[in-house]
């Protein structure tokens, strides 16, 4: 089983974090340490840790806020969609859902 198909087995990782807010006093979650906490929770989940996990930038700490991120594992690549599922004070709860391969190694 390579590395990427062992990886996309990781359906849901969550986490739970205390962050800064911004200005506006709504809660985020920076770039790196989002990037770092899917990738811890990738590992735990599957027992291996991607090569890369790369976000366009701060999670905004809104229940529903979405964003597209990626996992590089070798030469592949598959997207990751995170989710804010709960938000208390600065502690940003969400879920990242890693697209699945189908049969012939694509992502779909």
């Amino acid at each position: 089983m390579t590395t990427t198909r062992l990886l996309a087995l990781a359906v849901t990782a969550t986490s739970l974090l205390s962050l800064p807010a911004c200005g506006d006093t709504t809660p985020y979650l920076d770039q790196d340490k989002l990037e770092a906490e899917i990738s811890s929770s990738l590992e735990k989940e599957v027992g291996q840790r991607p090569d890369k996990i790369t976000c366009p930038g701060d999670l905004k700490g809104e229940v529903g806020e979405t964003m597209r991120c990626t996992l590089t594992a070798g030469t592949d690549e598959l997207g990751v969609t995170v989710e804010v599922t709960k938000v208390d004070g600065k502690d940003i709860k969400f879920t990242a859902e890693v697209d699945q391969m189908d049969e012939s190694g694509s992502a779909s």
